[in-house]
């Protein structure tokens, strides 16, 4: 679960800051976040995944205190608890596609990365039908095809807590409709939290909740040139 309290939260330089008073997720339950450009998702997505701190206010996630932790901590938590999905997929491009699958085990000391590591990174390609381009250059595949490798790394761990940011945001209807299938696959098998960020209110009636940003959240707006999904 998610519980956030009394937040604040702001970029010095260039005036921006957002306030939750309140915000409760249960676990297990899926719930879209939606809102205007520069209301502050992406910026909320972040600091529930201990990505950046709080000026002030608790961030719990799955019964830690995120908001306590020191970087290193919340760094471990975050790739062993959370499986995030970055809008712009975040893969590596000197990597194939089962080393950017394996990313997490390779960067964290906390995770040990053998054989049923890699037979689960295997099983996962399999069920979102990339299993046969396991040792393709990223840069190779479709749109498409490059997001299910970034949600297949991002579940790799068996994370409590799935943040995705806009995953389908660049994605054809049918591509769309294939990632929400997948991530609502994995939270229904794995009793996990899943909260989505999305511009797309075609997408908005799968989803248990839906949190409107201009009433959950009193972001003061960023310049045009920053402005934050």
């Amino acid at each position: 679960m998610i519980r956030i309290e009394d937040l604040d939260f702001s970029y010095g330089r260039d005036g921006f800051r957002l306030t939750v008073p309140k915000l409760e997720v249960a676990a297990g339950e899926k719930v879209a976040w939606i809102g205007p450009s520069g209301s502050g998702k992406t910026t909320l997505l972040n600091l529930t995944a201990g990505i950046v701190s709080p000026d002030h206010g608790r961030i719990v996630v799955s019964g830690e205190e995120l908001s306590a932790l020191g970087d290193a901590r919340r760094r471990d938590f975050r790739v062993r608890r959370i499986g995030m999905v970055f809008q712009e997929f975040e893969l590596l491009d000197y990597l194939d596609v089962l080393d950017n699958i394996l990313l997490p085990y390779r960067i964290n000391d906390s995770l040990t990365l053998g054989p049923e590591v890699i037979e689960r990174a295997r099983a996962l390609a399999e069920g979102v039908e990339i299993g046969d381009k396991l040792h393709r250059d990223v840069q190779k595949l479709s749109r498409g095809e490059q997001q299910r490798v970034a949600l297949c790394r991002a579940v790799l761990t068996g994370p409590d807590v799935i943040l995705a940011d806009e995953p389908t945001g660049n994605l054809d209807p049918s591509n769309k409709e294939r990632v929400l299938d997948i991530l609502f696959r994995y939270a229904d098998e794995h009793e996990a939290t899943l909260v989505m960020v999305t511009h797309d209110r075609d997408l908005l009636p799968r989803f248990e909740r839906v949190l409107d940003f201009d009433e959950l959240c009193t972001p003061a707006p960023a310049p045009a040139q920053e402005a934050r999904a």
